[in-house]
């Protein structure tokens, strides 16, 4: 099986939105408030929706709160959802869809939702699953890996570097002397400088003096 996530444009404008600063659900009048916003206090507690992350959306809209507000096609930020699929790679087939917020530990949280119910509903269990790097975290593929199924997703790797200066990559593990060599050559030792036990002793002599 593979797993993808699509942006869905939502139907809500910048301009009818708060910043996170004058967003407090715990003021909002249920009884009044439209049923967008009922949805929305509803999945506060989903993790496909406000528990899928602590951190708040830059802007809540008011009409639609359970949009994300996301810059993720590296333009003009606006509203969406992701549309989250599951997919039988060997007949071509979606199998399964979830809608989640548009940030990635509501997708990949939707992973695991969408593949327990195909395993309840289908008794689908697929025996490897295709990702791209934004379902490689550790936490992820090892709950793959505990249900006999195989990732074939890159590994979320933040070791690079943009400062220029070296990155985990660049050093070489020395097996036989159980070390890191840098590149030009050198051991990476543990220890900026050596370190030893101090002994204090004090000395008294006969008539009380301290020596």
């Amino acid at each position: 099986m593979a797993i993808d996530a699509s942006l869905i444009e939502a139907d809500a404008n910048r301009q009818f939105s708060a910043p996170k600063e004058e967003w407090d659900t715990k003021r909002i009048d249920m009884d009044a408030a439209p049923r967008a916003v009922r949805e929305y206090l509803d999945t506060l507690d989903e993790e496909a929706f406000g528990a899928a992350s602590e951190v708040q959306p830059k802007f809540t809209s008011f009409s639609d709160p359970a949009s994300q507000w996301t810059a993720a096609r590296k333009g003009p930020a606006f509203f969406a959802y992701s549309d989250n699929y599951l997919i039988d790679t060997d007949h071509g087939v979606i199998v399964d869809v979830e809608g989640t917020r548009s940030i990635r530990q509501a997708e990949v949280g939707s992973t695991k939702t969408m593949l327990d119910r195909v395993k309840d509903r289908f008794d689908l269990d697929p025996e490897w699953l295709i990702a791209d790097t934004a379902y490689g975290s550790g936490p992820m593929l090892g709950w793959l890996v505990d249900r006999n199924i195989a990732p074939h997703i890159p590994v979320i790797d933040k070791a690079g570097r943009t400062d220029g200066t070296w990155s985990r990559a660049d050093f070489e593990w020395d097996a036989q002397n159980n070390q890191y060599i840098c590149p030009k050559g050198e051991p990476l030792k543990q220890f900026r400088r050596n370190y030893s036990d101090l002994c204090v002793v004090r000395v008294f002599g006969t008539k009380g003096g301290l020596s």
